[in-house]
């Protein structure tokens, strides 16, 4: 069999598919597709769940999501809720449905119920939602999946009480004072009308 460069090249071809890694495309047509590697996955999901039923996502303690919350009254009516996280970014509108490291949603819960799913750090929270009594107001991290962002087993979270009482009725006004008219000797600080003239006294008596 004489070798010519032709064959010496296609030989060379088939060895190159022979050596590529199973499931790689290409040979058949002469156009492999680019290798497109999968995102690595972000910390573990537990097969323990938060009490909305969604799984938790377990991270290690350096680096992980935190958040705390902090809640005053508001002067116009209910409540200014107030997000600080630590490790953390709230996605934006449209983001994708993968977990991302030190991304996702705050949701925030009143009493066990969801009230809000925050993508910033502000929130309103209406006087509807707190009658009168004790509250529990929790920020819960989520991944972008729905997962619930977990150190040593336990969401991510934080929660601030606060208690609503009844508003103070109005005051009445003070009684007038039946008290009688002062002396003239305790008026001496009093104003005057311009060009009164005042009469000096004496143990209550006018000086002649």
């Amino acid at each position: 069999m004489s070798w010519t460069p032709w064959t010496r090249r296609t030989l060379a071809a088939l060895a190159v598919c022979v050596l590529l890694p199973l499931g790689a495309a290409g040979c058949a047509t002469g156009h492999a597709r680019p290798y497109v590697q999968s995102p690595a996955p972000v910390g573990k999901v537990l097969g323990d769940t938060d009490e909305t039923g969604r799984h938790l996502r377990e991270v290690g303690k350096k680096d992980a999501p935190e958040v705390g919350v902090e809640v005053t009254p508001d002067t116009r009516g209910g409540w200014d809720v107030r997000l600080t996280f630590g490790h953390f970014r709230c996605s934006a509108p449209g983001a994708g449905r993968t977990a991302v490291t030190g991304r996702g949603l705050a949701y925030l819960f009143v009493d066990g119920h969801e009230a809000a799913r925050l993508r910033s750090p502000d929130y309103h929270l209406p006087d509807r939602l707190v009658p009168r009594g004790t509250h529990h107001v929790t920020a819960r991290l989520y991944a972008d999946d729905g997962t619930a962002w977990a150190v040593h087993g336990k969401p991510v979270q934080s929660t601030a009480d606060i208690t609503v009482s009844d508003p103070q009725p109005p005051q009445a006004p003070p009684a007038p004072s039946s008290a009688p008219p002062s002396s003239p000797a305790s008026k001496a600080t009093s104003a005057r009308s311009p060009g009164a003239a005042a009469t000096p006294t004496m143990g209550g008596s006018p000086v002649r």
